[in-house]
């Protein structure tokens, strides 16, 4: 794998953000292959779920360049508010360069800061192959497979995965 070239820093989304944001967001929704997401969202639209007043957003850039985002938010209310999610997006020159293994490292030591006692990933599309070992490796188990779940453009319908780790 090769790594970004310049130090990876992580923080807070701020509004200045929103355009370096949707150039990531975008193209995956629009693909719809791995997020289940309307593929027809507005920009408005798909900046509003990735920045909702429920999560925080965070942004991993190397310079000056966005390379990556992902939010955290409690998965559920109530009693099941100790469990986090997290959802992460990378643009596509970040692929393999070991973004997205940072932005989970940093969302588990946050999730942890927050007090969260767990992660839980609902629907991780059974096709996206990368990010199932990179969610496996970094600790996460497959607990729930859903057979049919998700509607992939291009293979139908295929399994959605629910996977989770204890922090």
């Amino acid at each position: 794998m090769t790594t970004v070239s310049s130090p990876l820093n992580i923080r807070k989304a701020a509004p200045a953000d929103a355009a370096a944001i949707w150039s990531i967001i975008g193209p995956t929704i629009r693909a719809g292959e791995t997020y289940a997401l309307p593929r027809e969202m507005t920009e408005q639209q798909a900046l509003d779920y990735w920045l909702a007043d429920d999560r925080e957003t965070f942004v991993a850039e190397a310079g000056r360049e966005i390379l990556g985002t992902y939010y955290i938010r409690a998965n559920q209310q109530g009693g099941g508010r100790h469990v986090c999610n997290c959802g992460y997006m990378a643009a596509a020159s970040a692929i393999g360069r070991g973004v997205a293994r940072a932005m989970c490292g940093h969302s588990l030591d946050r999730a942890r800061k927050a007090g969260f006692r767990a992660m839980q990933f609902n629907l991780v599309v059974s096709t996206n192959e990368r990010a199932v070992r990179l969610w496996r490796g970094m600790g996460f188990e497959i607990v729930g497979r859903l057979p049919g779940a998700f509607q992939h453009p291009a293979r139908g319908f295929v399994d959605a995965l629910v996977m989770y780790r204890t922090l």
